[in-house]
C-alpha cells in the first residue's frame, strides 16, 4: 500500500522537465521554429471562432442580452488562469501544458487526470468546432451557388443528419498542415488569423450602424443564474489560451515568448469578443439567435439587405474555423506526445519522424478521432463536456502557482502572478464558480471520463512511468530512436 501511495503522488522535477526538454540550451526533440508574434497568433487562432461564430447562438437563449456579463465573466476568469499560466510556462516550458505543470506540483495521479482533461479541452473541442464549420460552409455555397448540402451529409446524428462530412474534410486537411511540420502550420495559421480579425472588425463596424439600444431591455431575462449558466458554456471558446502553453517546446526563448504571447492573445481576444457580442445583441432581437444557424452572418445580411457581407463574413468563419481547429489538433497532440515522453501513454505517441521532427503517428490517430467525433457527435453535448475538462485543468494549474512558490520560492521565473496569492486564489474560485453552473449530464459524463482515466492509469501508466523505481530527485532523459535534436 506504501509503495502504491508513493507512486500515486511521486513528482517530476521542475529540473528534469528543463533539461530533457532543451528549454535553457535551445534544443529538445522537437524544431524550435516559433516566435513571439506567431505564437501569439496561435493563441487567437485557437481562441477566436468557436465563441464568436458557434457558441453566442447557443449562451444567447440562456442569458439573452446579458449573455455580454456573461462573456465578461468567463473573460475575466480567463485572465486570471492566464496569468497562472504565464508564470508556469516561463518556469516549465514545456509541451505537456497543464498535465506538465501538474506533474511537477500535484502529482501523477493528478497530473494523469489532468492530462484527460486536456483529451476533453482539446480532442473533444476539436470535434465541436468541426461540427460548426459545415454551417458556414453551406451559406458559403448558399451565397455563391444558391446551393446548399443537404442535412444527411452536413450534420451529425441527433441534428438532423447521418453523418457530418465538412467535418471530416476539415480535419484532414488541419492533419495534413501539421505533417508537413510546426513551421508551415504556424505560418498559415497567422495569415488566417488576420484575415478572421479583419472580417470580425468589419462586423463590428456595419453592426453599429444596426445598434438598437432597444434590443438591450429587459437585460437579464433570466436572471443572473442564466448568465451564469451561459458564462459556463462560453468559457469553452476560451481553450486557446491553454494552447499557447502547448509549444512550449518549439518556441525559441520559451521562458519569456510563452507568458507574453499567453497574455497578448488574452487581450486580443477578450476585447473582440466582448464588442462582437455587445454588437450582435443590439443589433437584433436576441430571441432570434435560437436555433439560427451561421448568426452573424444572417444579421449582416438583415442589416444590409446584400449578400456581400454575409459571404464575406461566411467566409471569414470558414477560416477561422479552419484555424481553430488547426491549433486545437497540435496542442492535443503535443500533450500526448509529452504524456508518452514520461511513460503515461504508449511510446507510439511520443515518436516523432526523423525528418519533420513532428510526432506524424500521434498526429494522424488524433485526426481520426477527431474527424469521428466531428461526424457523429452533436455540438451542445460536445460543448459542455468541453467546458468541464478546461475548467479543471485551469483551476489545477491556478493551484499549481501556490504550490511551486511554497516549494520553489526562489526558483527561476520569467513571470511572476501579480498580486500573489489574491490571483490564483480568485481564479480557482472563478473555475469553480463556473463548473456549478454546468448541467448535471456534464458532470456524469465527465465522472465517467474520468473512471475511464483511473482505469487506464492503474493498468498502464502507473507501472510504465518514467519515474517508476527512480529517485524523484534525477530523471534521465528518454529519446526515441527516431528523435533527433
Amino acid at each position: 500500500m506504501t509503495d502504491i501511495r508513493t507512486a500515486l503522488w511521486r513528482r517530476k522535477p521542475v529540473s528534469a522537465f528543463v533539461t530533457e526538454t532543451g528549454a535553457t540550451t535551445d534544443g529538445g526533440e522537437l524544431k524550435r521554429t516559433i516566435g513571439p508574434f506567431q505564437l501569439t497568433m496561435f493563441g487567437v487562432g485557437a481562441t477566436i471562432g468557436t465563441g464568436i461564430f458557434i457558441v453566442l447562438n447557443a449562451a444567447v437563449p440562456k442569458a439573452g442580452p446579458g449573455v455580454i456579463v456573461s462573456f465578461a465573466i468567463a473573460g475575466v476568469t480567463a485572465a486570471l488562469t492566464a496569468l497562472c499560466y504565464a508564470e508556469l510556462a516561463s518556469m516549465i516550458p514545456v509541451s505537456g501544458s497543464s498535465y506538465s505543470y501538474t506533474y511537477a506540483t500535484l502529482g501523477e495521479v493528478v497530473a494523469y487526470c489532468v492530462g484527460w482533461c486536456l483529451l476533453l479541452e482539446y480532442g473533444v473541442s476539436a470535434g465541436a468546432i468541426v461540427v460548426g464549420w459545415g454551417q458556414y460552409l453551406n451559406e458559403v455555397f448558399a451565397d455563391i451557388f444558391g446551393w446548399r448540402m443537404p442535412d444527411a451529409i452536413s450534420q451529425p446524428p441527433g441534428a438532423g443528419g447521418y453523418v457530418n462530412i465538412p467535418a471530416v474534410v476539415l480535419v484532414a486537411m488541419c492533419v495534413f498542415l501539421l505533417i508537413r511540420g510546426a513551421h508551415e502550420s504556424a505560418l498559415v495559421n497567422t495569415i488566417m488569423v488576420c484575415i478572421k480579425i479583419a472580417i470580425l472588425i468589419m462586423f463590428i463596424v456595419i453592426g453599429l450602424f444596426a445598434f438598437n439600444t432597444s434590443n438591450l431591455h429587459d437585460f437579464a431575462p433570466f436572471g443572473i443564474a442564466g448568465i451564469g449558466a451561459a458564462a459556463s458554456t462560453i468559457f469553452f471558446s476560451f481553450i486557446g489560451i491553454d494552447a499557447v502553453s502547448t509549444a512550449g517546446e518549439e518556441v525559441h526563448n520559451p521562458r519569456r515568448t510563452l507568458p507574453l504571447a499567453i497574455v497578448s492573445a488574452l487581450l486580443i481576444v477578450s476585447t473582440l469578443y466582448v464588442l462582437v457580442a455587445l454588437v450582435a445583441i443590439a443589433a437584433q432581437p436576441w430571441q432570434k439567435f435560437e436555433g439560427q444557424e451561421a448568426g452573424l452572418a444572417a444579421i449582416l445580411r438583415d442589416i444590409t439587405g446584400s449578400s456581400w457581407p454575409a459571404l464575406a463574413l461566411s467566409l471569414g468563419a470558414v477560416i477561422s474555423l479552419f484555424s481553430v481547429t488547426l491549433v486545437v489538433l497540435y496542442g492535443q497532440t503535443r500533450i500526448l506526445f509529452a504524456m508518452a515522453r514520461d511513460g503515461m501513454l504508449p511510446e507510439f505517441f511520443h515518436k516523432v519522424n526523423p525528418r519533420t521532427l513532428t510526432p506524424v503517428r500521434n498526429t494522424i490517430l488524433v485526426g481520426l478521432f477527431v474527424a469521428l467525433l466531428g461526424a457523429l457527435v452533436p455540438l451542445d453535448v460536445l460543448a459542455n463536456l468541453t467546458s468541464m475538462g478546461t475548467l479543471v485543468a485551469f483551476g489545477v494549474v491556478s493551484l499549481g502557482v501556490i504550490v511551486l512558490r511554497r516549494r520553489m520560492p526562489d526558483a527561476p521565473r520569467g513571470f511572476r502572478v501579480p498580486l500573489y496569492p489574491v490571483i490564483p486564489v480568485l481564479s480557482v474560485l472563478a473555475c469553480l464558480y463556473l463548473i456549478s453552473g454546468l448541467p448535471l449530464d456534464t458532470f456524469l459524463l465527465f465522472a465517467g471520463w474520468l473512471i475511464i482515466a483511473m482505469i487506464a492509469y492503474f493498468a498502464y501508466g502507473i507501472k510504465h512511468s518514467r519515474l517508476a523505481g527512480v529517485d524523484g530527485a534525477t530523471v534521465h532523459t528518454v529519446r526515441t530512436p527516431e528523435a533527433k535534436p
